[in-house]
């Protein structure tokens, strides 16, 4: 299976050497990823957020604006993850910009019942936006951004379905790989620092008992840490998932205290050594998330 999609993206990306006919930028590595499996040669992908940054905290630069200035559509994660965007597309003076928003599909989660304000820490009014870490999103994710640059090319949209159909197949075969590693898991308690990983965690029927976070986007605090200490030896919790941007420190501490451990795991593509790719990364993710567990 490997070697099929190997296959696959070498013939895509072959075949994306050409003269590109769109100019696409995305919001981060993953959308360009998806844009370019979908796009294929019809497409030249750029993008903002590298895989090593945290996607909620961006400077806005001027480059950005330029990025936007001369492109036809910006792919985005929406559900105001990119609270940074309206800056740069604004910014960009570009009115004939097509925005492709891959949400707008997605079965939400963590969808807040009441009104939201700043006490809550960073909640998002239309709920948790990380949902690329769902692997069973991401034939959703293309669907829409087929459709997105078959506005800008209605010619070629049977090839973008085409390109997008075959990758889905090549991911299908990955998932139930995956299901099978994590089986074994099944229910299984872990913190994380942040809320990236709900649908991940939804996806391969993994709870999340609480986040290092006292409240999303808030730094931890002693008293918090003190708190979650208690619920991972009342709950024999050992593992603690950590986004590769996060600072460590904190994590290990908690972790010594209940002889757990910290692992880290990747949240987009190029965030960590060997996620070059969304297969990749997952495949990272779900190996290391069922190494730490077997523990």
């Amino acid at each position: 299976m490997q070697q099929v999609f190997v296959t696959f993206m070498l013939l895509l990306f072959t075949a994306s050497s050409g003269t590109a006919n769109l100019k696409v930028v995305a919001s981060t590595s993953d959308l360009a990823e998806f844009t370019k499996i979908v796009g294929g040669n019809k497409v030249d992908v750029d993008f903002i957020v590298r895989g090593t940054q945290n996607p909620h905290f961006i400077e806005v630069k001027p480059s950005y604006m330029m990025k936007l200035k001369s492109a036809q559509a910006f792919v985005m994660i929406g559900m105001q993850l990119e609270l940074w965007a309206p800056q740069i597309i604004d910014g960009s003076r570009n009115s004939n910009l097509l925005i492709i928003d891959c949400s707008k599909n997605i079965e939400k989660l963590e969808v807040p019942a009441g009104k939201v304000d700043a006490s809550q820490g960073d909640v998002h009014p239309a709920g948790n936006p990380h949902y690329w870490l769902d692997p069973e999103n991401v034939p959703v994710i293309l669907s829409t951004i087929v459709d997105g640059l078959s506005q800008l090319s209605p010619a070629d949209k049977n090839e973008f379905q085409a390109n997008a159909d075959a990758y889905i197949k090549v991911l299908a075969g990955k998932m139930a790989e995956w299901k099978k590693i994590l089986a074994p898991f099944k229910n299984a308690k872990i913190i994380t620092y942040h809320t990236s990983f709900s649908y991940f965690n939804h996806r391969f029927d993994l709870q999340v008992a609480g986040y290092v976070e006292p409240k999303p986007g808030i730094p931890p605090t002693p008293t918090h840490a003190t708190e979650l200490i208690q619920t991972m030896k009342q709950g024999n919790i050992k593992v603690i998932g950590l986004e590769q941007f996060y600072e460590d420190a904190t994590p290990a501490s908690i972790a010594r205290a209940v002889g757990g451990n910290v692992v880290r795991l990747c949240t987009s593509i190029g965030g960590m050594n060997g996620t070059d790719t969304y297969i990749n990364m997952m495949d990272y993710d779900v190996r290391t998330l069922a190494s730490a567990l077997s523990h």
